[in-house]
């Protein structure tokens, strides 16, 4: 079976998989290349392992094509989906310059690479400019032997060490080295906030099949079994009441002292009583983060989006708590 296309490079659409753990910043870096002045028309792909998007309605409002799966794990359940995704996107060629897929943090990349070079439709029409993968300096070791955090990091052609003011030089170097230990050859870039400049992310061509074969020498013509972890799971909470922003501030901060190690990574869309605007919840473990985000639009409906993703998770002890801080 031949992996190459007959269609010159540069006749197809180039391609930039944004993949790394949960909570290490890619829905930041997205944000980021919606909004440089790169001068491409980019179209998006987001995937989320929680049953409810957050992440889609956190990128920015860009004129851009965004398409959301939060049915599954690219990687495995929703493959299918992400070949039609692209099939009716490619429909539109001359409306994009360039297509980035965001995975969840839980996928691994390498049956997503497979994709592009298995199917003879998407080989033709288009072209793994980079895997680049964004590393939480902060946390990462705390996820060191997961196989999805090893398997990111060996198929990266770009990564981006992110979270660089969280941890001091000496931290800084002792993960770079274990790094290399992995992936010796892929561009490394160092950065907080995930700000770097675009012309190292897009269109720098870095993707090798042949290192990716070096990697996996059969992860063209297999078929990828990937099971996540069985103790790892998600749990979407919704809420229609507005909340009170001291109450679920006591509950969050309660459940991270409590369980911080096993939340691997919160996030939410927060209706606030009396307040005219979004309030954006994130979190890494027992990193919490809240703000208030843009002004809900006219006819927009008003609620409250909450996923939890972690290890043991105790869905009715969570509800109950979150459903405690209506106002």
């Amino acid at each position: 079976m031949a992996f190459s296309s007959a269609v010159p490079a540069s006749q197809r659409l180039p391609v930039t998989v944004l993949t790394g753990y949960l909570g290490a910043g890619k829905t930041t870096l997205l944000n980021r290349i919606l909004t440089h002045e790169h001068g491409l028309k980019v179209a998006v792909i987001v995937n989320e392992f929680g049953e409810v998007g957050i992440d889609n309605q956190l990128v920015v409002n860009a004129d851009e094509e965004i398409f959301e799966m939060n049915n599954g794990c690219i990687c495995c359940t929703v493959r299918g989906d992400l070949i039609r995704i692209i099939g009716n996107l490619m429909k539109r060629r001359d409306r994009f310059d360039h297509l980035v897929i965001e995975t969840t943090g839980l996928a691994d990349p390498a049956p997503v690479i497979q994709t592009f070079f298995v199917d003879e439709d998407l080989r033709d029409e288009l072209r793994l400019d980079a895997v680049v993968t964004l590393v939480d300096l902060k946390h990462v070791l705390q996820h060191w032997e997961a196989e999805e955090v090893q398997e990111q990091l060996a198929f990266a052609d770009v990564l981006l060490l992110n979270k660089s003011d969280l941890v001091d030089e000496s931290e800084r170097r002792s993960i770079e080295q274990r790094i290399r230990a992995i992936n010796p050859v892929a561009r490394l870039l160092t950065a907080t906030g995930a700000a770097v400049p675009m012309e190292q992310i897009l269109g720098v061509e870095a993707f090798e099949l042949e290192r990716a074969l070096s990697l996996d020498p059969g992860f063209l013509v297999e078929e990828h079994e990937h099971e996540h972890d069985a103790a790892v799971g998600s749990l979407a909470l919704a809420e229609e009441r507005p909340m009170d922003l001291d109450r679920l501030g006591s509950w969050l901060a309660d459940l991270v002292a409590e369980r911080g190690p096993d939340l691997f990574r919160m996030k939410g869309i927060i209706q606030l009583k009396g307040e005219g605007r979004r309030y954006v919840f994130q979190s890494v473990h027992m990193l919490l983060d809240g703000d208030f985000d843009r002004a809900w639009h006219d006819g927009e409906q008003r609620a409250t989006q909450f996923v939890i993703i972690g290890r043991n998770l105790d869905p009715e002890a969570l509800r109950s708590g979150f459903h405690a801080c209506v106002a």
